[in-house]
C-alpha cells in the first residue's frame, strides 16, 4: 500500500485509469453506433448476434457488482457457505437457457419480457410485473453506481461521488450511443478482461499468502466462517438460488438478449455462460478470507475484496483489480440501462402512451430514455444509502414472485391472469415482510414460496386454455 496516502493507489492514478476508460468505451460505442438504423437495431442488434458475442455478453453481465464485491462481502459475513452459495446464482443462467430458447420460438417478434406477461395474462399481471421489474431495476442500478464508488473510494481514497458519477456516465454514454450492438460488443471484451484478471488476482494471492496460512488463521480466529451449519449462511445459499432465479427469469436484461441472438444460438449462449460464471464467486468470495490474518478490517464489509487484492499485490495488482472490477461493473449498468429503456420505451410508452408512434421516434425516445434513467440513478446513488448486499437482497423479495408465473406462463396453457397477478403481488408482499421480520436472507425464499402455493392453486381450478399463438404479436404500421 501506498505510504504517504494509505491506498494502493494515488488518487490522480485512479482519476486517470477512469478517464481513460471512458474515452475508450465512448468512442467504441459511437463508432459501433453508426450501424444502427432502426429501433429494432438500437434495441436488439438486429436480431442477429451470434454465438460467441452471445455466450460472453451472458456470463459478463452476470458479473456484477455482486460477484466482484458483494461475493466477499457475504463470504466476509458468512464464510465457506457466502462463496458457495453466492456460485450457485449461475443455475440461474443454466436454467435460463431452455426458457430462452422457447421465447425464442414463441415470441419471434417480441420486444421485451414486459410484452410476453401483457399478452400472455393481461393488463393486471402487466402492472404488477412493471412495478416490480422497475423496482428491482433501480435497485440494481444503484448498487452498480455505488459499487463505482467504494471500488475507487477503497483503492484510491477518491471521493465516493467522483467514482459513483464516473462509471454512471461513461456507461450512460456508450450505451446512449450504440444501443444493445455497443453494450454487447463492449461485453465480449469485458469477460476476457474479467476472466484474465480473475485468474491472476486468485494466483497471485495463493502465492503470496498460501492456502495453509488462510485456513489456519480463519479456524483458529473466526471458526464460524467454516461451520458447514451456519444457519444463516444455510438460510442465504436457499435463499440466493431463488433470488438468482428470479433475477435472471423475470428481468428485461435477459429477455432482450435471447430476442436478440439469432437462430438457435440462445440455448448455447445461456447454457455456455452460466458454466463460465459459476467459478468466479468462489474466486473472488475466497479474496475476504484472507482479511484477517492481513490484519484488514475494512470500514464497510463490502470493501473488504478489492482491499485484500490491493494489499496483496500492490500497485499493480490493484490496478489490475481496478481494471476486473470495472469492467465487470460496466457490463452489467450498460446491459441494466439499455433493457431497462427498452420496457419504457417499449412497455409504457410505445404501447400504453403512443402507440402510433413512428420507428424514429421510438429511436429517439429510447435514448432520452437511457439518459434519463442515468440522471435518476445518480441522485439515488448520492446519499450512498446501504451496503451493496443489503439493497441488492431487498429487491429479491420482489423479483422472486416472477419465478412461476414467468416458468408457468411459458409452458402451461392453464394458468390465468388472475393467479399471476395474485402470484407476483402476495410473493412480493409476504418476501418484503420476511425481509424487514427476520432478514434479508429469507426475503427471496418467502417470496417465491408464496408465489408457487398461488400458482398451483390457480393450476387446479383453472379449466382455461391459452393460445401460443397470441404470443406471436404483428407489429401495426408506424407513421
Amino acid at each position: 500500500m501506498s505510504e504517504a496516502s494509505g491506498f494502493a493507489l494515488s488518487s490522480s492514478l485512479g482519476l486517470t485509469l477512469v478517464v481513460l476508460f471512458g474515452i475508450a468505451w465512448i468512442a467504441f460505442g459511437w463508432y459501433l453506433g453508426r450501424a444502427n438504423k432502426t429501433h429494432e437495431d438500437f434495441a436488439l442488434a438486429g436480431r442477429n448476434v451470434g454465438f460467441a458475442l452471445a455466450a460472453a455478453t451472458a456470463m459478463a453481465t452476470w458479473v456484477t457488482s455482486n460477484t466482484t464485491l458483494v461475493a466477499p462481502q457475504l463470504t466476509y459475513q458468512f464464510g465457506i457457505w457466502g462463496m458457495v452459495g453466492y456460485s450457485f446464482a449461475a443455475l440461474g443462467l443454466i436454467l435460463f437457457a431452455p426458457l430462452a430458447a422457447r421465447i425464442k420460438r414463441l415470441m419471434p417478434n417480441g420486444y421485451t419480457s414486459g410484452d410476453f406477461i401483457r399478452l400472455r395474462y393481461g393488463r393486471t399481471a402487466w402492472w404488477v410485473f412493471i412495478i416490480i421489474s422497475v423496482v428491482y431495476a433501480f435497485g440494481w442500478l444503484i448498487s452498480l453506481g455505488m459499487a463505482g464508488g467504494i471500488l475507487l473510494e477503497a483503492l484510491s481514497g477518491l471521493d465516493y461521488h467522483i467514482g459513483m458519477s464516473a462509471i454512471l456516465l461513461i456507461c450512460v454514454g456508450y450505451t446512449l450511443f450504440g444501443g444493445l450492438r455497443a453494450v454487447i460488443a463492449t461485453d465480449f471484451i469485458q469477460a476476457l478482461i474479467i476472466i484474465v484478471g480473475v485468474v491472476l488476482i486468485a494466483w497471485f494471492l495463493i502465492d503470496t499468502v498460501s492456502l495453509e496460512s488462510i485456513h489456519h488463521e480463519v479456524q483458529s480466529n473466526h471458526p464460524q466462517l467454516l461451520d458447514l451449519l451456519f444457519p444463516a449462511a444455510i438460510m442465504f445459499l436457499f435463499n440466493n438460488i431463488f433470488f438468482g432465479l428470479g433475477e435472471i427469469f423475470h428481468s428485461n436484461v435477459w429477455w432482450s438478449r435471447a430476442l436478440a441472438f439469432k437462430g438457435k444460438v440462445a440455448f448455447k449462449a445461456y447454457l455456455l455462460g452460466g458454466f463460465l460464471w459459476l467459478p468466479i464467486p468462489i474466486v473472488t468470495g475466497f479474496i475476504a478470507l484472507a482479511a484477517p490474518q492481513l490484519g484488514i478490517f475494512p470500514p464497510s464489509a463490502d470493501m473488504v475484496g478489492p482491499m485484500v487484492a490491493a494489499e496483496v499485490l500492490g500497485k499493480i495488482g490493484a490496478v489490475v483489480v481496478f481494471i476486473v472490477v470495472f469492467s465487470a461493473l460496466a457490463s452489467s449498468l450498460d446491459s441494466l440501462l439499455a433493457a431497462t429503456s427498452d420496457l419504457v420505451t417499449r412497455d409504457i410508452y410505445h404501447k400504453l402512451l403512443k402507440p402510433q408512434a413512428s420507428d424514429t421516434h421510438l429511436l429517439r425516445f429510447n435514448r432520452y430514455s437511457i439518459l434519463g434513467l442515468g440522471i435518476v440513478t445518480w441522485l439515488f446513488c448520492l446519499p450512498q444509502i446501504a451496503t451493496l448486499g443489503a439493497l441488492l437482497n431487498f429487491a429479491g423479495a420482489f423479483v422472486a414472485s416472477t419465478i412461476f408465473p414467468v416458468v408457468l406462463g411459458l409452458y402451461q396453457r392453464k394458468l390465468t391472469g388472475t393467479y399471476a397477478a395474485a402470484a407476483m403481488a402476495l410473493g412480493t408482499l409476504s418476501g418484503l415482510i420476511g425481509y424487514f421480520a427476520i432478514g434479508f436472507y429469507v426475503a427471496a425464499l418467502l417470496s417465491c414460496i408464496v408465489s408457487a402455493a398461488i400458482c398451483g392453486l390457480g393450476l387446479l381450478t383453472s379449466r382455461a386454455r391459452f393460445d401460443w399463438q397470441q404470443l406471436n404479436e404483428k407489429e401495426e404500421p408506424t407513421s
